[in-house]
């Protein structure tokens, strides 16, 4: 849930001498099974072997059996494997690759969770109380029967004292299996009430507007083990001493890459006021952001951050906010008043621009279409120019060549990508080293191109997006927003 409506995982890397797209479609319920898709840029892999850990902790240490993955018979560069994932938290998948560049390894986080408490189709419940009463009668009937028949001569009937024994033997029989169903189905509703409790609930971000332009935030989380479990649950844990893993709290939020939180603003509906600020913490859960000169509107926004587990969240809220006149934006702030979509071509400061391009089989490049597949993973690539039409030399932003923000123009689907993926930085690092500070982040291409910036993506659901696209430029944070139509 590190995004908003976007749970797929997309991570482009290396592993070793092999450059990957790396797709994790995780489960919806945990327990559940996880699907992964790998594509190679080259024909030289041979094998793919895929296997998930925990991401921090002894679990992290235990490495299981690695699953094979399938290649394609269609298409030689693509494997396809499933992994069974056990229980929410932080977890990372490994990809181990073989060709003819020897051997790598890559990690790809995954944040697991359950979504929804999936219900029973009504026709597979009738189906199954069927032969549950199907059950119970035919118990019913051996005890009866093994009372009543089973001293018999071959011919012999039952005598009447032999048949009031089996009839009280069944009606004992009765009330016993009754009973064990009756405290089977509660057991089994305490268990899917105890589950649903534990479906993750998106955190809200509570917020208010103090005097001049001083917006304060207070980080709001339901999936603590406070809010997560009833009180006598609380007890019954504490009084087990056992660790509920990975659950969230408002303390471990480590920065991510350079930032405890990233906070976007998005003026709705129009979309044309975006902004992505970095606000300083004020206390515990608690941060404030001076916001720059912007218009009056209402506003979604998301803000996100990364727990020491590696876990990401993308915390929600929308504040109504008058006319700001506030300071210029400095350090990695960035955004704009009135940024406009464009199809192909976005116009940037000094007559740049930012152009939306494709690579065809043939070296060629091209503009993109506008309509896309949903859950198609796809490399989207942004080149800038000069006013000549020439490359522009980008340069670093917060330790890679650009970020990304794909907005659903409804505002319910949110997703921060990098030229990575969309995993989080933090947690790219705590994969690779068991540390949020990166060491070599060998398996991530995160630095600053000379005048093109890529993201792996997949748009989750059909509709209208808006995509912001973020890369600095002569000392400056310049975005360009691109509109997008998604198909089924």
């Amino acid at each position: 849930m590190a995004h908003v409506n976007s749970p797929d995982v997309y991570f482009d890397g290396q592993a070793g001498p092999y450059h990957l797209l790396v797709t994790v479609r995780p489960p919806m319920v945990i327990p559940g099974i996880a699907q992964i898709q790998i594509r190679s840029a080259s024909s030289d892999v041979e094998m793919v072997e895929v296997l998930p850990l925990k991401m921090v902790g002894a679990a992290a240490k235990l490495t299981p059996k690695a699953d094979a993955a399938e290649r394609s018979s269609s298409d030689q560069q693509l494997f396809t494997g499933s992994l069974w994932i056990m229980e929410r938290g932080s977890w990372k998948v490994l990809v181990r690759v073989q060709g003819t560049k020897g051997a790598g390894e890559l990690a790809v986080p995954l944040p697991a969770v359950s979504a929804s408490s999936p219900k029973m189709q009504k026709g597979l419940g009738a189906l199954l109380a069927f032969l549950g009463i199907a059950l119970v009668a035919g118990m019913v009937g051996i005890i009866g029967a093994a009372g009543r028949d089973a001293n018999l001569e071959p011919g012999q009937d039952p005598s009447d004292t032999l048949k009031k024994r089996a009839l009280r033997r069944m009606v004992v029989a009765t009330v016993a299996l009754i009973g064990v169903l009756v405290a089977a189905n509660y057991w089994w509703g305490e268990d899917a009430s105890a589950n649903a409790l534990q479906n993750y609930k998106m955190p809200h971000l509570q917020s208010s507007l103090q005097t001049g332009n001083t917006l304060t935030l207070r980080l709001d989380n339901p999936n603590t083990l406070e809010n997560m479990f009833t009180p006598a649950v609380q007890e019954r844990i504490k009084r087990m001493n056992v660790t509920v893993p990975d659950l969230p709290r408002l303390d471990d939020i480590i920065p991510d890459h350079g930032h405890l939180v990233h906070l976007f603003l998005v003026r709705m509906p129009e979309m044309q006021s975006f902004w992505h600020l970095h606000p300083q913490p004020a206390g515990p859960g608690q941060f404030t952001a001076q916001l720059p000169s912007l218009p009056a509107g209402q506003y979604q926004m998301y803000a996100d951050i990364v727990h020491s587990t590696g876990f990401p969240e993308t915390e929600i809220g929308t504040i109504d906010l008058p006319a700001i006149v506030g300071a210029p934006l400095t350090g990695d702030d960035s955004g704009g008043p009135d940024l406009k979509a464009a199809p192909d071509v976005a116009q940037l400061t000094d007559g740049y621009r930012m152009v939306w391009v494709q690579d065809q089989p043939n070296g060629a490049r091209r503009i993109w279409p506008t309509t896309f597949k949903a859950g198609e993973p796809v490399w989207f690539r942004f080149s800038v120019q000069d006013p000549a039409g020439k490359p522009a030399e980008l340069e670093d932003y917060m330790g890679m060549a650009g970020h990304a923000a794909f907005i659903s123009v409804d505002g319910k689907v949110f997703a921060h990508v990098h030229p990575a993926g969309s995993v989080s930085m933090a947690a790219v690092a705590l994969a690779e080293n068991g540390e949020s500070q990166p060491a070599s982040m060998s398996g991530m291409h995160h630095g600053p191109a000379t005048s093109e910036v890529s993201f792996p993506y997949g748009f989750p659901q059909p509709g209208d997006y808006r995509i912001f696209v973020q890369v600095k430029r002569a000392g400056r944070v310049e975005t360009g927003v691109f509109s997008a139509h998604v198909e089924k």
